[in-house]
């Protein structure tokens, strides 16, 4: 299984964000365990360097990198920016197509060939990390563009990026480019190929996902807009046909809905009028179930359903009666909301016989230590024991679980809340995971939000595994 990395531009594309935002998405870009944050170059000097020397030191893990611009006094600033940084990246980034070498720098193919080649040699003297990355390069000519992807490699260049920065490339013309490549620079095998794959059609993801088949093996990608794939678009079609495409990518998936939600609130590309993970948002939509809006305490039976429903569930004729009845309960005494369905399906729909029953769990979590956990499960009489690490207490037991059972589920959706007071408070966890294009939830109880949490997960798996055997 080929392993592709992950490189995230939503800060290099969202020049709106605050300094504080700017510094939370990294945090959370990391927890993701995104390979690559690239992010806008200097324009500023005084006020992006300070921005790039908290990023320095804020990621661990990912590779921070940023562009130089054209000339060797930007490289010289961008390197002296994150040169603290655990993993820094210097990128250059220089158009190949005609049109916008001309354009942009005023420069012939052959004099712009020898100042690519001179600034990636600049770079490589300070960053052992270079990528060059190819603007406009699928309405490039080709021969001269496998002689700049020579000439970057032969420099430097560890990344090599092809940008459809037009972003009118079909998928299978993107292949053949890739193919193409690969076959004219042998030095491309001991480089990374990446893909910058814009939008303007609506195809980056198929375009991208196209690439990758052919043998590239980076993507980069944005939290939400349509400036390239989204982060969760990409996710998806991995998790979907990953093995058939004999490729994975790192990106934890336990999390990532909810941390790509609540980084797309901090961005201001979600306002582009095309950014198709809008209707994704709460908020957002034309429904009153989806956009947070209550339902009424007399509403019938089929406004209930069709809110469910609206909500990515599929109930059977008995599920949507046993809903309905404990809709009409709660709504006696509250009003009910989006959250509240979400609850109220967990807790009366599906109930299955549970395949997997927890036994016992152990965590250990602290700011100086990776969260672990150990859960032991009983399935059919048979003890089943798993240890994992993950981010937090409850991302390492989920993470466990999946270990455990040998299969990855998306979480659409997790939450917790107290439904008790006091020091011996009782927590309650909802969880949401997807299979098979449908969404199965479960609720757990605990005074223990990691056993709730466990307890959650494990209800939404028994009603998933006991379809599937269905």
């Amino acid at each position: 299984m080929r392993q592709i990395s992950i490189i995230d531009a939503t800060l290099r594309e969202d020049a709106g964000l605050s300094f504080k935002e700017k510094i939370e998405m990294v945090k959370q870009l990391e927890k993701l365990h995104v390979d690559v944050v690239e992010v806008a170059p200097i324009t500023n000097e005084k006020v992006d360097a300070l921005v790039l020397r908290t990023m320095a030191t804020t990621l661990k893990k990912s590779v921070l990198a940023c562009a130089t611009g054209l000339t060797a006094d930007g490289v010289e600033t961008t390197w002296n920016a994150i040169c603290e940084a655990a993993h820094p990246r210097l990128v250059i980034a220089a158009p190949v197509s005609s049109v916008q070498m001309e354009y942009l720098c005023h420069k012939k193919p052959a004099p712009m060939l020898q100042h690519i080649g001179e600034l990636v040699t600049a770079a490589k003297e300070r960053c052992a990390d270079v990528e060059f990355a190819a603007l406009d390069a699928t309405r490039a000519d080709r021969e001269f563009l496998f002689d700049v992807v020579r000439a970057a490699l032969a420099a430097g260049a560890t990344t090599v990026t092809l940008c459809d920065s037009a972003g009118i490339i079909l998928p299978d013309e993107l292949a053949a480019l890739v193919t193409d490549l690969l076959a004219a620079v042998p030095a491309m095998k001991d480089a990374t190929l990446a893909l910058e794959c814009g939008g303007a059609l609506h195809m980056a993801t198929a375009s991208a996902i196209a690439g990758v088949a052919a043998g590239a093996s980076a993507i980069k990608v944005v939290v939400c807009g349509d400036a390239m794939p989204t982060m969760d678009s990409i996710d998806s079609v991995l998790e979907a046909r990953g093995d058939t495409l004999g490729v994975r990518s790192g990106l934890t998936t336990v999390n990532l809905k909810h941390v790509v939600w609540q980084m797309t609130q901090w961005s201001s590309l979600k306002n582009h009028a095309t950014n198709p993970f809008d209707n994704q948002l709460p908020g957002r939509g034309a429904t009153a179930a989806d956009s947070g809006e209550s339902l009424p305490k007399d509403a019938d039976i089929e406004t209930v359903t069709a809110a469910i429903t609206r909500r990515g569930y599929e109930l059977s004729e008995e599920d949507k009666v046993n809903v309905y009845d404990e809709f009409c309960r709660v709504a006696a005494k509250k009003t009910v909301g989006p959250r509240d369905l979400d609850a109220i399906v967990a807790s009366t729909a599906l109930q299955v016989p549970p395949t997997y029953r927890l036994v016992s769990f152990v965590s250990n979590s602290g700011n100086i230590i990776t969260s672990t956990a150990c859960v032991v499960l009983e399935k059919d009489g048979q003890t089943l024991q798993g240890v994992g690490s993950g981010d937090g207490p409850i991302d390492a037991a989920i993470l466990t679980i999946e270990k455990i059972i040998g299969h990855h589920y998306e979480l659409d959706d997790f939450q917790i809340q107290a439904v008790t007071e006091g020091r011996e408070a009782m927590g309650e966890a909802l969880v949401k995971l997807r299979a098979g294009g449908r969404l199965f939830s479960g609720k757990g109880i605990s005074t223990d939000i990691v056993g709730a949490s466990i307890r959650a997960y494990l209800s939404a798996l028994n009603k998933i595994v006991y379809e599937e055997n269905a």
